[in-house]
């Protein structure tokens, strides 16, 4: 089968606690609105705040898990996908199982007998997300359990790799492995700004990371922040993207490209020193259940597509039919079939 097992993916597992809290909520625990942070001790008994909420939901999370389990959906080919991370022995870590193998994912978790899994705080606020991750188990992945025979076959097989940035946090040695096989078999290798923090307080591993990069993935924020740190001194969007671009890359087989999505606003596309927009799917304010996952979908979508090596266009087109069907639904669900053509 020509996709079988094409694109990997390696993250941090997370399980989405979420729950619709108001500003006095994001107050009290010192969170910014559509804002991903790690938690600290002052943030820990917000996890029993919003589990004891009526409108809780727990849905299987985690950056990169969620835009391979969107490409497994959009492709609807089985075992086209396979994702590395790790969970803890425990229900939530069943649960992590359960629900990627109902999704048609590859797993193979490293499973810590130490640490409980991993959880995400999702506060939405007027549709918005604000992100609060508890590693926990998820930060304990080693590169031992990538070396592996069973896990290194996946790399192996894979044409396709794409690595959330909050993975900079817990194993950059197995990013660089990855990134290091993907450049010597010029296979794709790609990951995400994620986070304003990654790029303020992650810099030097996203930065040995960065020449192996073929895609950079991000939305704006994360953009002028990657532009801020570096003292590139401009807010421009469309110039950001073409710059990270033009960064040195370790491999000539393919040239960078740079993806960086703006909510509502186009999405901006930067190769070969020039920019192209593309006009997102607008959603009625009425429809909207929450941004958590939305561009987590977008990305999704787009490897779906570039997985077929179908042109930018159908990429990015994918990329907004994921991310609209994801922001009409709490968290990053979607119906049994994708209606994508």
């Amino acid at each position: 089968m020509a996709y079988e097992r094409v694109l990997l993916g390696m993250g941090n597992p997370l399980l989405d606690i979420s729950a619709v809290v108001d500003d006095e909520f994001l107050t009290k625990y010192d969170i910014k609105p559509n804002n991903a942070i790690l938690a600290e001790d002052k943030h820990l008994p917000m996890y029993e705040e919003m589990a004891s909420k009526s409108n809780v939901e727990y849905i299987a999370g985690g950056a990169t898990q969620n835009s391979i389990k969107i490409a497994q959906w959009m492709l609807q080919v089985p075992d086209a996908t396979s994702y590395i991370g790790s969970i803890g022995k425990d229900k939530f870590g069943e649960e992590m199982k359960k629900n990627s193998k109902l999704a048609g994912v590859n797993v193979q978790y490293y499973e810590d007998d130490k640490a409980p899994t991993g959880t995400c705080a999702v506060c939405v606020v007027g549709g918005e997300r604000s992100l609060v991750a508890n590693l926990s188990a998820a930060n304990c992945y080693k590169s031992e359990h990538l070396k592996q025979p069973e896990n290194w076959a996946l790399v192996e097989k894979a044409k396709y790799f794409y690595i959330a940035g909050f993975f900079l946090t817990v194993s950059p040695e197995s990013i660089q492995l990855v990134a290091e096989h993907a450049a010597a078999k010029h296979k794709v290798f790609m990951m995400n700004l994620s986070a304003p923090f990654i790029c303020e307080f992650f810099k030097d591993v996203q930065e040995k990371a960065l020449p192996y990069m073929d895609y950079v993935f991000g939305n704006e924020t994360e953009a002028r922040t990657f532009s801020r740190v570096h003292g590139w001194e401009t807010d421009n969007v469309e110039e950001i993207a073409i710059k990270i671009s033009q960064l040195p890359k370790a491999s000539g087989a393919h040239k960078r490209i740079t993806v960086i999505t703006q909510g509502a606003d186009p999405v901006v596309v930067a190769q070969d020193g020039k920019v192209k927009l593309y006009p997102v799917i607008l959603l009625p304010k009425e429809k909207l259940v929450d941004t958590n996952g939305a561009g987590d979908a977008f990305v999704g979508g787009f490897l779906s597509q570039l997985v077929q090596e179908k042109p930018m266009e159908d990429c990015v087109r994918a990329g907004c039919y994921a991310a609209n069907v994801v922001i009409q639904r709490s968290g990053c669900s979607y119906p049994e079939k994708p209606d994508f053509h």
